[in-house]
């Protein structure tokens, strides 16, 4: 099924990926399939009228979203996991022939802490764990990224802040030193027959930082707040696969105070992953209702210290863009193996600053460092580099000015022009410098496709674009490179002279938006550079952290850095985050 979908789509794509080859991806292993020739058939049938969809709607320079958006909710629905698995690789190739994403490299992720310290530990998500940590006077100083955005568990969407969240509330499930998935509040689950009930049982006696009882109403409020549109959390899809009842409200019950019931509308191999991401944490109704402005400011009762919490920590006192304070929660069910008392918080995003503070030992555990010391570091014990799952990419707002006039089409070709001219290979050798991999497509290298393989992989099922690279373009910068841009170039309506540059006639100018950061700036230059090489001029214009998220959420940009850490091991994280109703879709695609 998955080389019938690959040659249909590569109609479409012929244009932006002849000529291709490159290396191979060496992380992918071999993933067999079930797949029957009846779905053959109607994956082929399906790609066909969602690459018709997108060719006919030539009318303005954004791509039509409609067949994506149910794309992807057909995948949630689909409970054959070959034929899911084929219908996720029919998503990626719809999403990647816009142009509009433009992966760079698969992250990993360092860190610097003192060599005295241990057992502080992190997972693929880039979720890190201080509540065990050995070797501190009670203790831990450390930053970890500027001033947070939101501690609301339902409205953050950054690392930082789920970070800051693992160590202040609690789940019913969390990883543990290992990676592996563990019961946090919950003391175990039984699943139905068909895999669409879930009763989870939580452990007796659990309390808020408050010390009023924590119980498995808790859960029925929090998770209905997610998804009320008031709430306007950007995670809210992830709660689609639970069955709605007819009033809106999800299908999630507390039979009594430690008995959770949840109907799924379709099996879900990944729910119990779910259980421990932030979004589905709990909070105090009368905390979050408390604020006087909650109805209409939904986060309003986390903007300060002082709020309950259901996790290790509570925040005791905050600095606005200088410090934060946690200290020890009495009442949490496991505060006994709690070993560190107090943790304090830099906040800034001054990796200069940073790295200084961490050299004059006023901060034991810093989360970045500047790249020009990178190379120094390289070796050293005190010096951390670890798996991670995900891709840091940049992107353009479908939506920009600078496709103005154009067609889907010519608006396609512009972007993969773009991608095309960046030099991966270069960012990762001199900005990344600890071994991240070259990124071919958005889906991360490793990540498993639900149906017992890797998702990133060419087998007998699915053929990428570019074979070689199991992508959608070359690994590796050429000097075929240049000549294909601009022959995408020219379609799109520009002109260029012998020596491939830009005419004046139609110059090419845009801004790149970023945060603050010397790698994200290194990689920005990187950029600017090798679209200089035709004559492109690409202004650089960095925002401190909270603005530039909000820039990008609002679509207040043409092209600009990403990044995205997976939330759980399934592409379908990587792809839903694009519908058109996502909070996270800042390509603006469907809007």
């Amino acid at each position: 099924m998955k080389k019938v979908t690959a040659l249909v789509l590569s109609v479409a794509l012929v244009l932006g990926l002849t000529a291709c080859g490159s290396t191979a991806s060496d992380s992918a292993s071999t993933a067999e399939s079930t797949a029957t020739v009846e779905t053959t058939a109607d994956a082929a049938a399906s790609t066909e009228a969602a690459a018709d969809s997108t060719a006919t709607a030539t009318e303005g320079p954004a791509p039509d979203w409609t067949a994506y958006d149910a794309l992807i909710a057909e995948i949630k629905a689909e409970t054959d996991f070959a034929k899911r698995e084929a219908l996720m690789h029919q998503a990626e190739d719809m999403l990647m022939e816009t142009g509009a994403v433009i992966p760079i490299y698969y992250y990993n992720d360092i860190y610097m802490q003192r060599a005295n310290l241990s057992n502080i530990y992190c997972n693929l998500f880039g979720y890190k764990f201080f509540m065990y940590t050995e070797g501190t006077d009670g203790t831990l100083s450390l930053n970890l990224a500027s001033e947070p955005a939101y501690l609301d568990p339902a409205l953050n969407s950054s690392v930082d802040g789920a970070c800051l969240c693992v160590n202040s509330f609690g789940g019913l499930y969390t990883y543990d030193a290992n990676q592996a998935l563990v019961p946090q509040f919950a003391e175990g689950y039984t699943v139905s027959d068909d895999g669409m009930e879930y009763t989870f049982t939580l452990k007796s006696g659990l309390k808020w930082s408050d010390g009023s009882a924590l119980t498995a109403n808790d859960f029925v409020y929090s998770w209905n707040r997610v998804v009320d549109e008031k709430t306007a959390a950007d995670y809210s899809y992830m709660f689609d696969i639970i069955t709605a009842n007819e009033d809106g409200t999800l299908a999630v019950e507390a039979t009594d105070d430690t008995t959770l019931v949840v109907k799924l509308d379709a099996p879900c191999a990944y729910f119990l992953d779910l259980m421990a991401f932030p979004t589905f944490y709990p909070v105090k109704q009368e905390a979050v209702e408390a604020a006087a402005d909650w109805e209409t400011n939904p986060g309003a009762w986390a903007q300060e210290a002082g709020f309950v919490t259901s996790g290790a920590y509570t925040l005791k006192e905050w600095k606005h863009d200088e410090s934060m304070v946690y200290v020890k929660n009495p009442n949490y069910y496991d505060a006994e193996n709690v070993t560190v008392d107090e943790l304090h918080f830099m906040l800034s995003a001054d990796d200069t600053a940073i790295k200084a503070a961490y050299d004059a030992g006023d901060v034991d555990f810093i989360d970045t460092v500047p790249t020009d010391e990178i190379k120094n570091l390289l070796g050293t014990e005190e010096f951390h580099i670890i798996e991670n799952l995900g891709t840091y990419y940049v992107a353009f707002n479908v939506n920009s000015p600078l496709f103005e006039g154009m067609t889907v089409e010519q608006a396609n070709a512009y972007r993969k022009a773009i991608t095309i001219l960046i030099d991966r290979d270069f960012i990762v050798e001199n900005v990344g410098q600890t071994g991240q991999q070259v990124a071919t497509s958005f889906i991360p290298a490793g990540m498993l496709d639900g149906n017992g393989g890797v998702f990133k992989e060419n087998d007998a099922d699915y053929t990428y674009p570019d074979a070689d690279s199991c992508g959608y373009y070359p690994a590796t910068y050429s000097a075929d490179s240049v000549t294909q841009a601009v022959e995408l170039l020219k379609t799109a309506g520009f002109e260029f002279d012998d020596n491939n540059m830009l005419s004046a006639n139609t110059p090419i100018k845009l801004k790149y938006l970023t945060n603050d950061g010397s790698g994200h700036i290194a990689v920005a230059q990187a950029i600017q550079s090798d679209l200089a090489v035709i004559g492109i001029e690409m202004e650089i214009a960095s925002e401190e952290w909270n603005v530039f998220l909000d820039d990008r959420k609002a679509g207040n940009f043409d092209f600009a850095r990403e990044g995205w850490l997976a939330d759980f091991n399934d592409p379908i994280n990587m792809l839903e985050m694009w519908t058109t109703d996502s909070g996270n879709n800042d390509c603006q695609f469907g809007r």
